[in-house]
């Protein structure tokens, strides 16, 4: 799959009149995203932007690169939604990044009427990514830490 920076392609959506959107998919087409691929790229990109490896992600999450691979790509779905969120938090995403991660992954938002949400939402407004200053955190305050 050839690359072409999403700022172009919002460009090029920017002047597309609604009529034209199909002239926009049959064009761009070798530069979407697979659909059922979203998790990957967005996660990807976010990574890329940030200079930080796949590889630096497994190893701080503790996860081996072939099960984490699989994850991230979608090949093995996971339902532990903590193991996403720490990928995240491993990826140093922001609270806004995280839960476009989430919903792309298929799991709900952080809910700030959630308590063990409002915790995470927190340390992550405060760019703590830390998992035990977080599980720390979400113990002070009765809540049960982020599962492996």
């Amino acid at each position: 799959m050839n690359n072409k920076p999403t700022e172009e392609l919002d460009s090029i959506l920017a002047d597309t009149h609604p009529e034209k959107i199909g002239d926009y998919i049959k064009g761009q087409r070798e530069y979407l995203a697979d659909p059922n691929k979203g998790f990957y790229y967005y996660y990807k990109d976010v990574l890329d932007a940030k200079h930080i490896k796949l590889k630096d992600v497994y190893a701080q999450v503790g996860v081996t690169e072939s099960y984490g691979s699989k994850i991230v790509s979608m090949e093995k779905h996971t339902k532990n939604r903590d193991l996403i969120i720490r990928m995240c938090l491993a990826g140093h995403f922001s609270l806004t990044e995280t839960n476009r991660a989430l919903k792309l992954y298929g799991f709900n938002e952080l809910y700030s009427k959630n308590p063990k949400d409002a915790c995470l939402i927190v340390a992550l407004n405060n760019r703590i990514y830390d998992t035990d200053k977080i599980n720390a955190l979400l113990s002070e305050n009765g809540q049960e830490g982020l599962k492996d």
